[in-house]
C-alpha cells in the first residue's frame, strides 16, 4: 500500500494571471501558501482484476477507460497502472472551497501511482503532469498555480511563462513572520460550495478586456513577497491584500457575492485589515487579516460562521507510508 499526503493551498495574489489566456501574452505570477490540511490518496493492491476507486462514491471498473473519475482515469493511463488496483480519495476540506482540491488530488494521486510503480518523481514532474491531466487532457478552464502549489509546499512565488513552462521561486522570510501570520489569519467558511470551472471560463474569455487589471494583481504579488521578506511588515502585507482584493473584485465573472461583501465590509469594520475570497470566487473560504485581538469581534460580527486552522505546511506533497510493493 501506498499512501500520499498533500497539501491545500491559499493564494494571496495574482490569481488568474495563471490562466493560459494571460500568461501567454505576458507572464503571470501568484503568491501562495499551503496549509496544515491535505488530500490523502491510498494505492494498494486489489485481488480482482478489477479497478476499485472509493470517493465521495465507489465505482468498479474493468480498465481505466471505463473509470467516471475523470482525474483517476487520466492518471492511470498516465502512469500505465491497468488493473488489480485499489484506490481512495478523503480530503480535510470539502470541494468547491477555493483551495485547489482539484489539482491537490491529482498531484497525490500521480505520486502515490508512481511510486506504487516503483518510481520515485520530481515535484517539478508531479506539477507539470497535473497541468497535463487538468488542462490538457480534461479540458479544464482553470490555470496552473494549484498543481505547483500543491507539490513544492511552503510560501513561494510562482511565475507562469508564456512558453508554458512555470518557475517556483520559495519566500526568504522569516520564521516568526510566518509564526505572526498564523496568528493573524482568520479562515471563515461561507458554506457555500461552487464549481470554479464556470468562473474561470468567464475570467478567460474575459482576459484580453481586462489585462489593466490583472497586470495590477500580477504586480501585487511581487510586492507582497518582498514586504514578507526582511522585517515581514504584515500590516503592509494586510493593505496589499486588501488592494488585491478590490481589483479581483472589480473584474466581476461572479466572484464574489451579497453575502462575501457583507461579510468583508463587517469584518473590516470589526478590525480586519485585509482579506479575499478563496480561490475563483462565487463561495468557499473568506479570508481574513487582522491582529489576534480583533478577532473575536470579527466573529462576532460576520455571525460565528465554521472555522479552518491558518497552519502553514512546508514540505508539499509527500509519501507518508509505504508498505511492501504488491507484484
Amino acid at each position: 500500500m501506498i499512501i500520499t499526503q498533500s497539501p491545500y493551498r491559499v493564494s494571496f495574489a495574482g490569481g488568474g494571471t495563471d490562466l493560459p489566456a494571460f500568461y501567454r501574452k505576458e507572464f503571470g505570477a501568484v503568491l501562495s501558501v499551503t496549509l496544515n490540511q491535505h488530500m490523502y490518496t491510498t494505492v494498494s493492491p486489489r485481488f480482482d482484476s478489477t479497478i476499485r476507486v472509493a470517493y465521495s462514491r465507489t465505482e468498479i471498473a474493468a480498465t481505466p477507460d471505463d473509470v467516471e473519475h475523470t482525474i483517476v482515469r487520466e492518471a492511470l493511463k498516465k502512469t500505465g497502472l491497468s488493473k488489480h488496483l485499489e484506490i481512495t480519495t478523503v480530503g480535510d476540506v470539502p470541494a468547491g472551497t477555493g483551495m485547489g482540491s482539484s489539482s491537490t488530488l491529482t498531484v497525490g494521486l500521480l505520486q502515490a501511482l508512481y511510486a506504487y510503480t516503483g518510481k520515485i518523481v520530481s515535484r517539478e514532474t508531479l506539477g507539470r503532469e497535473a497541468c497535463e491531466i487538468e488542462i490538457d487532457c480534461l479540458g479544464k478552464p482553470i490555470g496552473r498555480q494549484d498543481q505547483y502549489a500543491a507539490a513544492f509546499g511552503g510560501l513561494n512565488y510562482i511565475r507562469f511563462n508564456p512558453d508554458d513552462t512555470v518557475d517556483v521561486e520559495p519566500v526568504p522570510c522569516k520564521k516568526q513572520t510566518l509564526v505572526e501570520l498564523e496568528k493573524r489569519v482568520l479562515l471563515l467558511y461561507t458554506n457555500q460550495q461552487r464549481d470554479a470551472d464556470t468562473i474561470l471560463q468567464k475570467q478567460s474569455d474575459g482576459t484580453a478586456d481586462r489585462m489593466g487589471v490583472l497586470r495590477q494583481m500580477r504586480d501585487l504579488a511581487d510586492e507582497m513577497r518582498h514586504v514578507m521578506c526582511g522585517e515581514g511588515d504584515l500590516d503592509a502585507f494586510a493593505a496589499l491584500l486588501h488592494q488585491g482584493w478590490e481589483l479581483k473584485r472589480s473584474l466581476g465573472f461572479g466572484i464574489t457575492n451579497s453575502q462575501v461583501d457583507q461579510w468583508y465590509d463587517a469584518a473590516r469594520k470589526a478590525g480586519a485589515q485585509g482579506g479575499k475570497l478563496l480561490g475563483a470566487g462565487g463561495g468557499g473560504f473568506v479570508m481574513l487579516v487582522a491582529p489576534p485581538e480583533k478577532h473575536a469581534a470579527i466573529r462576532e460580527a460576520v455571525g460565528h460562521p465554521q472555522e479552518l486552522k491558518f497552519e502553514i505546511d512546508q514540505r508539499g506533497s509527500r509519501l507518508i507510508f509505504v508498505s511492501e510493493r504488491h507484484g
